[in-house]
């Protein structure tokens, strides 16, 4: 799997879904294996775009506002960071991609999938995920599981009807692009998903 060109895997759910343990799991995972591993997250993954998080996650605006800088914060983060490990032919696990602004900015707060795949065609430039983990958990039990584990950011705050739609929009996009997402029931114990994710990375990139 490490093997130039690199792999690009992303984790993918609402929050509270339980990614961001496993892609810690997978990383230590592939590490021992003798991978060149990079981990990052979006929004984020390079100075200028973590500045840009900040302002996504704790300031009011409107949902294109929102997704303009998401996806700047994008551009940035692919070309200072993605694009270049996956050239050396490094495996890059990433905390959310362009399917969490279809899923957030588009089925959560409305935002026109136009608009989205527009900006998804200028930022990416044709790079995609060779393979996207959905993890999949019934909004209510991802609302306790935020409750029991943080302060809520501001779309944290959000109410139930908001994660549903992410929740629906995710369901869609894995329907119309199944040969890059597997779906994770993340509502099962915690060495059970690991073990579905590691079997998911090695059907899906070792073929």
């Amino acid at each position: 799997m490490s093997a130039s060109p690199g792999r690009f895997i992303t984790f993918e759910g609402i929050d509270g879904a339980g990614k961001s343990s496993h892609i810690d799991a997978l990383a230590a995972w592939l590490r021992q294996r003798g991978h060149t591993v990079v981990c990052t997250r979006e929004p984020g993954g390079t100075g200028l775009a973590e500045r840009l998080r900040e302002l996504v996650l704790h300031e009011p605006m409107d949902a294109l506002t929102e997704a303009l800088l998401v996806f700047a914060a994008r551009r940035d983060h692919l070309l200072q960071c993605i694009a270049p490990a996956l050239a050396r032919g490094e495996t890059v696990l990433c905390d959310r991609y362009t399917d969490a602004s279809f899923a957030y900015q588009g089925g959560g707060r409305g935002l026109e999938p136009a608009i989205l795949q527009g900006l998804e065609q200028w930022v990416q430039q044709g790079r995609s995920p060779d393979l996207t983990l959905w993890f999949a958990l019934d909004p209510a039990l991802a609302a306790e599981r935020r409750a029991a584990a943080r302060a809520p950011d501001r779309f944290e705050r959000l109410d139930a009807a908001f994660f549903e739609r992410v929740h629906a929009a995710y369901a869609a996009r894995a329907v119309a692009d199944p040969k890059r997402f597997v779906r994770i029931d993340s509502a099962q114990g915690r060495d059970v998903v690991g073990q579905l994710v590691l079997d998911a990375v090695l059907a899906r990139l070792q073929a």
